[in-house]
């Protein structure tokens, strides 16, 4: 199977390599299962020297994109059976390629994870919760002001919630919850619902913060369908097209 190469090479060589061998992976060109051509086709294709194209492939295996077997051909492994938390920072990267039941796992992975991380950070540092959510008035309608200070409220949670494992998690989300912020804090119902959301977790902290779970679970609730309805509006949208 040859690799249909497009366009010039703006990126360094292992850079254009990893983007090339990603692209033929995500849409299928490679399905899970299938090998690679040999390492001599493979640059030959690609426009690259063995050694680089050896050290992107090393890469994309600590990735778990393939499996190296010494001797033998190299294998695409299937990612989300095989990959890991790893992956996510790359994928974002590739956002055309994901399918559409990505953003919904990715939403249900969020209510699951931060509501009990803020109850535990609310507990240890309830001031620096203050001093941030103090600035969510000066937001406006900055789609991406709002994006940024969301991320560093959840950044929060995690990094003073006692578990050193929450952090490492969220930290490979950045990338993607940029993109996929954006896009979301664009709508207007998505900004006046956070925003009534940091009020609400504000008042809760200086009276103590016994609701802060429940309120950050109700709005990553409401999140996920607000982010659903866009994107059922938009499939609508393109089928009248």
């Amino acid at each position: 199977m040859k690799m249909d190469l497009n366009g010039e090479q703006p990126m360094k060589p292992q850079q254009f390599a990893e983007h090339q061998l990603l692209i033929t992976i995500l849409n299928n060109t490679f399905p899970p299962g299938s090998a690679l051509p040999n390492e001599r086709d493979l640059s030959e294709q690609l426009g690259v020297t063995r050694p680089t194209l050896r050290e992107t492939l090393q890469r994309l295996a600590r990735e778990k994109w393939i499996t190296i077997q010494q001797g033998k051909s190299t294998i695409v492994n299937d990612n989300w059976k095989e990959g890991g938390l790893g992956m996510l920072a790359t994928m974002a990267k590739y956002a055309e390629f994901l399918p559409d039941e990505f953003v919904p796992s990715l939403l249900d992975f969020r209510v699951i994870l931060l509501p009990p991380c803020v109850k535990t950070a609310v507990e240890n540092v309830p001031e620096k919760f203050l001093q941030h959510l103090a600035h969510a008035k000066e937001l406006g309608d900055d789609p991406e002001a709002f994006t940024q200070f969301d991320w560093t409220l959840q950044m929060l949670m995690v990094r003073n919630s006692k578990n050193m494992i929450y952090p490492l998690i969220q930290n490979d989300f950045s990338e993607i919850y940029q993109r996929l912020g954006i896009a979301y804090f664009r709508i207007d119902k998505a900004r006046k619902s956070s925003g009534k959301y940091y009020r609400k977790l504000k008042k809760d902290i200086q009276k103590g913060g016994k609701r802060v779970e429940t309120n950050v679970r109700n709005l990553m609730q409401e999140s996920r369908a607000i982010l659903m309805e866009l994107k059922e509006s938009m499939n609508i949208s393109d089928k009248d097209a």
